[in-house]
């Protein structure tokens, strides 16, 4: 593969050796390339300026400015830039503030390396990915709450909105919703905004949690 085709993966970790290790693993893919790395989240934003990565795989727990904290500065500053959550922790509130941050997935330290592999290719073709040990738990955990309202009222979406909302629920944005669906980015925010009011979500994690709910997301 050409290198220009090759996925950019920028990589923020506090620890060298982990960030040794990740490097020497993705840089193995042939289509993949580590273009840059920091040891912290306020390096990561300024890094990241200068080398444009195509995805960021974010440490959670770094000092100066964490990998939540991180990942909402870079989504403001870098729409297209995805970035992927690598982290020990698996409480499930992690993975929902991640969400709302504006993560597209989240992988566990603990996994086999190809999971991590599989979770970049799974986030560059526009999925939201979620690690098949923490499926179970997030599924539960969304469930156990109370329901939305607008399930509650039984607001019916249309086929369009349905279409719409399973897409942005899946980590694509406004543009790819539209370019797979044939409607333009503004018809995309239309439908999205529509079948958001309908159903009283408030955000991002409303919405995927939804999805969960309804089976559209499944662990990868």
């Amino acid at each position: 593969m050409p290198e220009a085709e090759k996925l950019r993966i920028f990589l923020a970790d506090d620890h060298a050796v982990v960030r040794e290790g990740l490097k020497t693993l993705i840089n193995a893919e042939p289509d993949m390339e580590v273009i840059g790395e920091a040891e912290d989240g306020r390096d990561a934003l300024e890094k990241t300026k200068g080398c444009d990565p195509d995805i960021v795989v974010m440490d959670l727990s770094m000092p100066r400015m964490n990998g939540t904290q991180a990942t909402e500065a870079l989504r403001k500053s870098c729409p297209d830039m995805k970035v992927l959550a690598l982290t020990m922790h698996e409480d499930t509130s992690y993975l929902r503030s991640l969400l709302e941050a504006g993560a597209s997935g989240y992988v566990l330290k603990r996994s086999a390396p190809q999971e991590l592999v599989h979770a970049l290719r799974s986030v560059a073709g526009g999925g939201t990915y979620i690690d098949p040990a923490l499926a179970g738990k997030m599924v539960g955990s969304f469930v156990q709450k109370p329901p939305l309202r607008g399930e509650i009222e039984g607001q019916d979406l249309s086929e369009r909105e349905e279409a719409v909302l399973r897409l942005i629920a899946q980590g694509y944005t406004n543009k790819e919703v539209g370019a797979q669906l044939s409607i333009s980015s503004k018809s995309v925010e239309t439908y999205k905004a529509r079948a958001m009011e309908k159903l009283a979500l408030e955000s991002r994690v409303d919405i995927v949690r939804y999805a969960v709910q309804r089976g559209w997301l499944h662990g990868g």
